[in-house]
């Protein structure tokens, strides 16, 4: 109520609220009220002026208090702000926690409305993205600053790549990850921090929590609070990891407050202007040349992944669509590959990654190119088999290696896998180690060769100076030939 007297005393305007329509307050009054402006109610709750007209200001409920018709209405003068600080690490903040419109002497308040930076101060990408998914390093790499959507239907281990994308980050240090968990489960967001808790990352990770049962008003804020963060830490000279999980949910709420508010549906009753919100969003992400004092410039990143849930692989939703048109590639979570027990179940072919190649090594380019183009043809050759005819013993023998490499791929959704031991894995099969192997002695020696190398810090030197010093694939398969032995070796002494 002080509050209220203050604001009221403040500015001298005050309104009533004429009718409530879940989270859409309409009150009348007001005369100098500004598009996105806080009002405060007399009872304490506020609330983000959504739109304005002649005689009507629509409001969107920032709070879970209870507002009646009648209710007086202040405005502040001031938008939305946050307040962002290191205590937000490893706790799971709620959007009405930290969410403030007046500067405070503690901690730092920052808009949650900024403009995209310009092109001037963005920078090509130009160093990899590590996610600790073998497939994606290798076959569909990603670069810090990228902006990749995770695309697929519902329960296909999407959050589980978010996961292990987040552990992978976390663990090479470095990277600030700001989670953003729009309306999802509590139970869900328990295991999420859990699983921090569990990896010792809680004190590298944030998470911006909402819940289904929230006002529509704060899981609309939910990815702009995320990565206004992110932004915070961006400009401290952080590389920073933002995961929004998922914006069809948040297009979903985003289309509730419309359709309330009496706004003309559009394409699948979506709002006309949400591919803006979306766009507006995205595009706070990217490679940039940031002042990091003294005069010098610092090359710093906003690495976005946001994920759309598809419905029974339609790839032509209006939401997928749109945001397939905003980003630098897709990551296609296939229903199919998951029921046949793939994990993680991306489908590299239907995935695309645009910006990701030109951040990696020579090395890893003809990797990459090399096992894209054979993996194409063994797929090609597992659908000529499906006509009965006889194969050939060349035929034959791609379509083992072909299962070999397929092997390599299948990695448990809560581990993360280093960058040079994917490669090290892959070119270890590729140049002829354990032909004799059926596909269950490879995954027991490719257990052994990833225990090893984690295990065993000589080891793991050798593996990285090996990879490190190659400059052509053909280069480091002669090399690992050449010390198949010693290798061969240290694996027989692991039990």
């Amino acid at each position: 109520m002080d509050t209220f007297e203050n604001f009221l005393n403040k500015t001298g305007e005050i309104g009533y609220v004429k009718r409530i329509s879940s989270s859409i307050v309409f009150c009348d009054g007001l005369p100098g009220v500004k598009l996105l402006e806080v009002v405060v109610f007399e009872n304490g709750e506020i609330g983000q002026v959504f739109s304005t007209g002649d005689n009507v200001v629509e409001i969107i409920l920032l709070s879970r208090g209870y507002i009646r018709v009648g209710t007086k209405v202040a405005r502040t003068g001031h938008t939305l702000k946050i307040m962002i600080g290191d205590n937000l690490f490893g706790n799971v903040v709620s959007p009405p926690d930290i969410v403030t419109f007046e500067e405070e002497e503690t901690g730092s308040a920052r808009s949650i409305e900024s403009d995209p930076p310009g092109i001037d101060v963005r920078k090509n990408i130009s160093k990899p993205f590590e996610t600790g998914v073998t497939i994606v390093d290798l076959m569909l790499p990603l670069g810090m600053g990228q902006r990749e959507l995770i695309i697929g239907d519902r329960k296909t281990n999407k959050t589980q790549f978010i996961l292990q994308s987040i552990l992978t980050q976390a663990q090479k240090g470095g990277t600030v990850c700001v989670y953003a968990a729009i309306a999802k489960k509590r139970t869900d967001v328990i295991e999420f921090n859990k699983f921090l808790k569990e990896n010792k990352i809680e004190d590298k990770v944030i998470t911006i929590a909402s819940y289904p049962d929230d006002p529509s008003g704060i899981v609309y804020l939910t990815p702009y609070i995320a990565m206004t963060i992110a932004e915070y830490y961006r400009d401290k000279g952080y590389d920073v990891f933002v995961p929004l999980d998922d914006l069809t949910a948040h297009a979903k709420y985003y289309r509730e407050i419309s359709l309330l508010a009496g706004r003309f549906p559009g394409r699948n009753s979506y709002p006309g202007d949400i591919f803006y919100l979306h766009s507006r969003l995205l595009e706070r992400a990217g490679n940039f040349q940031i002042s990091s004092g003294k005069g010098k410039l610092a090359e710093v990143s906003i690495t976005c992944m946001p994920v759309a849930e598809m419905v029974m692989g339609d790839f032509s939703g209006y939401i997928q669509t749109n945001l397939m048109a905003m980003t630098d590639g897709h990551l296609y979570f296939d229903r199919d590959y998951f029921n046949q027990g793939k994990r993680p179940p991306i489908n590299p072919f239907l995935s695309v990654t645009r910006v990701g190649r030109q951040a990696q090594t020579p090395l890893l380019r003809e990797l990459s190119r090399k096992l894209t183009s054979f993996m194409v043809s063994y797929e090609k050759m597992k659908e000529f088999m499906h006509f009965g005819a006889e194969l050939s013993e060349e035929s034959q023998k791609m379509l083992m290696m072909g299962d070999k490499i397929t092997s390599i791929f299948d990695q448990a959704s809560v581990t993360s896998r280093p960058y040079a031991l994917s490669v090290f894995l892959y070119t270890a099969v590729w140049s002829g180690y354990w032909l004799e192997k059926d596909i269950n002695g490879l995954r027991l020696e490719l257990k052994k060769l990833t225990t090893l190398y984690l295990k065993n810090s000589d080891f793991r030197k050798q593996v990285n100076d090996l990879i490190t010093n190659s400059a052509s694939l053909s280069y480091l398969i002669e090399s690992m030939k050449s010390s198949q032995a010693n290798i061969l070796q240290l694996l027989s002494q692991l039990k």
